[in-house]
């Protein structure tokens, strides 16, 4: 079997796979809403504004304050310290004797069989007094409207859990190429518009914005049923659409806005988490992760500069298949420009490179290293489900 028979038929499947993508995304983007498009609710539920942070010093502050500028008044504030060191608990503290609404929590030690993310916010939780419950990160900035909106979604649709994907920011251009290219693999890869089709059981969860009706949280098992999960926020969701919830997923890039990592070094260090675990912890995902990306979007990009027609004319299918679903992709799920596609096939030799760095760290290590706590891979893997 010569190479060019190999290379060829490699490059005809990827077009083909490429072709079904693009008409998969075409009709699954129509049904992700715009939650910029929602009038604000003036009355509503209890909203338990649930935020876990581990020296969170640099961000939580301005985190905070967005928050209580909301023009939905009927907040709650759980704030929980996770066993920090820096000045993160003294910024909770100012805020818990500033507002009535806010009760703050310090952990001091973490229970075994937990992540330190999850569990914090398993406690933040059973303190929370809302019918709703927001679990949200210590570093997203809020438009004041953002909580308002998303409530009036969640009533008008009757949900018991609603996601919003916000804006990623990023300081640099390789960074947001980086960030871009993420987001255009997570959303081919995840499928987030089957979140809302009731027929489908993918279910997506975003740590910046999960919205849970508390009745429905607690039926599930709590944050209990993915203590061990470091993509606990995604899981939630998926969680959440298993059991027969009700769910949607839609964007709010100018309600919620969130510095990702403020380096390309910190972007490659933040996936050492969960990476591996996106990829169920087997080798073999790994590996065919790593293929499958290299030839559908790698190879089209060296076999195009072949010296032979058929290589260049299925090279040229496949760019412009990529380009075509990269502008659509990143378009409605980001506020990046699709011209960011020049940089395509670079960041999609440094997204195989993070896969590889990612796991291999996780075997060298034996396990992951978060927060400053290392969680065993034996102990991730019993408890993936």
């Amino acid at each position: 079997m010569s190479l060019f028979f190999i290379v060829s038929t490699l490059l005809t499947i990827s077009i083909v796979v490429w072709l079904l993508i693009f008409i998969d995304a075409k009709l699954g983007l129509q049904k992700i809403n715009r939650l910029e498009d929602e009038p604000v609710a003036q009355d509503g539920p209890l909203v338990s504004i649930i935020v876990a942070a581990r020296n969170e010093e640099k961000a939580v502050r301005k985190s905070l304050q967005s928050q209580f500028l909301q023009s939905y008044h009927h907040l709650e504030w759980i704030l929980v310290n996770d066993r920090s060191t820096d000045n993160t608990p003294n910024i909770m503290n100012e805020r818990q004797s500033a507002n009535k609404n806010v009760n703050v929590i310090h952990i001091t030690d973490l229970p075994l069989g937990w992540l330190g993310k999850n569990h914090a916010l398993f406690v933040g939780a059973k303190q929370a007094r809302g019918e709703l419950l927001l679990f949200t990160d210590a570093d997203v900035l809020f438009h004041k409207e953002a909580i308002g909106k998303a409530i009036h979604y969640f009533i008008k649709h009757e949900l018991d859990h609603l996601t919003a994907a916000p804006n990623l920011r990023g300081q640099r251009i390789w960074l947001n190429s980086f960030i871009a290219f993420f987001m255009f693999g997570f959303s081919y890869f995840k499928r987030p518009w089957l979140a809302n089709n009731p027929r489908s059981k993918v279910g997506i969860g975003i740590g910046a914005f999960n919205l849970v009706r508390k009745e429905a949280y607690e039926k599930l098992g709590t944050h209990e049923v993915i203590k061990m999960r470091p993509d606990d926020d995604l899981m939630l969701g998926k969680k959440m659409k298993e059991k027969g919830f009700k769910h949607r997923m839609i964007t709010a890039l100018t309600l919620l806005e969130v510095e990702w990592y403020s380096t390309l070094k910190e972007a490659l260090i933040g996936l050492e988490k969960n990476t591996f675990a996106g990829l169920h912890y087997r080798v073999s995902m790994v590996l065919f992760a790593i293929f499958g990306v290299f030839v559908s979007q790698v190879l089209p990009f060296l076999t195009l500069f072949a010296f032979d027609r058929t290589l260049i004319t299925l090279s040229i299918g496949n760019i412009v298949l990529l380009g075509m679903i990269y502008s659509m992709i990143i378009k409605r799920m980001t506020n990046y420009s699709p011209w960011m596609f020049l940089l395509f096939p670079f960041t999609a030799i440094l997204f195989i490179y993070s896969i590889i760095r990612a796991c291999f760290l996780t075997f060298m290590r034996g396990g992951i290293i978060w927060r400053g706590t290392k969680y065993r891979l034996k102990d991730l893997r019993d408890n993936k489900a």
